[in-house]
């Protein structure tokens, strides 16, 4: 009986040595993964205005009444975030919630212009229910169109002299942090930059 105890303390042991060797083999690949997946910026689509280009001028007014100058020199180095939205886009209602945070930290040097199409009344109630009431928001599809926008959220950012510096489709925070970090590297996105630094010109100036 006892060598039975014994044997069965020592097969327990083994199995559970067994299993902590699989476990740490797990967490040691799950690592290098982690690793090689550089983060994902906001997804640049072809089309429309190109980065590096001037972004055309618009002169529109908001739903509140308010103007709004889209494109063009903008004094004080200010840049101008444009972010296509719908009431209808589920990903829309659930981004806006992290624009309104995303622009209190970077607020002091850029200025966010929501664009949309449709009914102004439920662009209003779409602006109140995240509050954002203070936010310009144009129903502008011509404006889409000349960035020929075709999918939601999607975001433009023009610098203080108006060139178009990063574009993309959007869904986080980080998506509108690389918009930054790409008009900061000069790059045209953060895919870019990747596959500079991977030493794929090619794929950097695209």
């Amino acid at each position: 009986m006892t060598e039975l105890l014994v044997a069965s303390q020592i097969l327990l042991w083994v199995v559970f040595l067994a299993l902590s060797a699989v476990v740490f083999a797990l967490a040691r690949q799950i690592g290098v993964l982690h690793e090689r997946i550089a983060p994902l910026g906001a997804l640049m689509v072809d089309g429309g205005v190109e980065v590096g280009d001037a972004a055309p001028r618009f002169a529109l007014t908001d739903v509140m009444g308010r103007p709004v100058t889209i494109g063009g020199r903008r004094e004080g180095g200010r840049s101008t975030l444009l972010l296509f939205v719908a009431p209808n886009c589920p990903v829309c209602k659930k981004l806006l919630p992290v624009v309104r945070w995303f622009m209190r930290s970077e607020g002091r040097s850029l200025d966010l212009v929501l664009v949309g199409d449709g009914d102004p009344e439920d662009h209003r109630k779409l602006l109140e229910a995240h509050g954002l009431g203070q936010v310009p928001l144009v129903i502008a599809p011509e404006v889409g169109m000349r960035f020929q926008v075709g999918k939601l959220p999607y975001a433009v950012l023009i610098d203080d002299q108006g060139i178009v510096r990063s574009k993309g489709l959007v869904n986080s925070r980080e998506h509108l942090e690389s918009l930054l970090v790409a008009k900061e590297t000069g790059y045209v996105s953060i895919q870019a930059y990747l596959a500079a630094k991977a030493g794929d010109p090619e794929q950097a100036a695209s």
